[in-house]
């Protein structure tokens, strides 16, 4: 069973910055991917950030140039440093773990809320 705990949520005023962690315990297949997904009130979930086993990275639009994604393979830890946030940035951020074609693994959640 594979555990995904995410810390560092909270409110932020725009253009300041917040740094998600997640870290993964369990049975882990060493070559994997990990990253965030965010999902808004009233909005399907989406991509914000991936990054694999050997530090490739992927990015949603909406996010490059502001936020940066980091891992620890050797700790299944990632982080997700988020700067110049805006209100859309506002969702709850899901960590998020994969290996093989089946394997899919989510933690429980991390409210982000970007006000003035």
């Amino acid at each position: 069973q594979v555990q995904l705990v995410e810390s560092g949520g909270g409110l932020v005023q725009p253009g300041g910055s917040l740094r998600l962690s997640c870290a993964a315990s369990g049975r882990i297949f060493r070559f994997n991917t990990m990253g965030w997904y965010r999902q808004a009130p009233g909005k399907q979930r989406e991509l914000v950030a991936l990054i694999g086993s050997s530090g490739d990275t992927n990015y949603g639009d909406s996010v490059k140039g502001r936020f940066t994604i980091s891992r620890d393979s050797g700790k299944n830890t990632v982080n997700l440093q988020m700067n110049s946030l805006k209100p859309e940035d506002t969702a709850v951020y899901y960590c998020n773990l994969q290996y093989f074609s089946n394997q899919n693994y989510w933690g429980q959640g991390t409210q982000v809320t970007v006000s003035s």
